[in-house]
């Protein structure tokens, strides 16, 4: 459900907060705005009700890469960066830093209308998972689908954000399956994916950093050349925690 879903816009360009206020309030969302980062920062900080953040990278205080970093260390609210650069470093520092999805300026207004949407839908169906059990535990780590939480094997809380905890769940639901890059990309975007966009392997290569994977030697998900990636190690689901 749309309704209700809270929305913050974070541009520097009066005009472009306006039309997005305007064109995501009139397809049911709540829409707030900022023109810089640290006011945003600010705000956030006093009240992080929000389901979805669409930030811009160029900013006239801190850029957009560093308000995701510092968000990033307080809060897993999605966040879809727009870059008027078509250089892909952008995009992969963003995603680096934990963003969710981008989109490159100009854009049309539906089409991040669309990837909103995908968004808040991941985010919505991977709370049903719940209905064949609360928790995955794999190689001493226990996800928590109703609470959205990681832990690792000392029951310490791993920071995951939000996409890749839709990444990990996927691979979590398909042991021993090779996924390919555009079932990866179809699931945790909710679109096709370019053969030349790195954007399924920069996010692989996101999630093991947080699984602590030797990048030259993962153990957890391994690379299949020329088709994929594939979770190799065993998977049980329970409705209780392993304390």
């Amino acid at each position: 459900m749309i309704e209700n879903k809270k929305i913050y816009v974070v541009d520097d360009d009066p005009e472009i907060c306006a039309l997005l206020q305007t064109y995501l309030s009139k397809n049911g969302f709540l829409v707030d705005s900022a023109l810089n980062g640290l006011s945003f920062l600010d705000s956030i900080a006093r009240d992080n009700n929000y389901d979805l953040i669409v930030l811009d990278i160029m900013l006239p205080d801190i850029d957009g890469f560093e308000v995701c970093r510092r968000l990033r260390t307080f809060s897993q609210i999605p966040v879809i960066m727009l870059t008027a650069n078509s250089d892909e470093t952008d995009r992969i520092i963003g995603l680096e830093l934990g963003a969710d999805d981008y989109l490159a300026k100009p854009f049309n207004p539906r089409e991040l209308l669309a990837r909103i949407k995908a968004i808040l839908r991941r985010s919505a169906s991977s709370e049903t998972v719940v209905a064949t059990g609360r928790y995955y535990h794999f190689s001493g780590f226990q996800l928590d689908v109703t609470c959205r939480e990681l832990r690792d094997n000392q029951g310490q809380k791993v920071v995951i954000n939000g996409s890749d905890f839709e990444l990990l769940a996927l691979f979590l639901q398909s042991p021993g399956e090779t996924l390919s890059r555009e079932t990866i990309a179809d699931s945790t975007r909710g679109r096709e994916t370019n053969p030349l966009d790195r954007f399924v392997d920069m996010h692989v290569s996101r999630l093991r950093q947080v699984l602590n994977e030797d990048a030259k030697d993962p153990k957890i998900i391994k690379t299949v050349r020329g088709k994929g990636y594939i979770l190799t190690v065993p998977v049980e689901q329970s409705d209780a925690a392993i304390n």
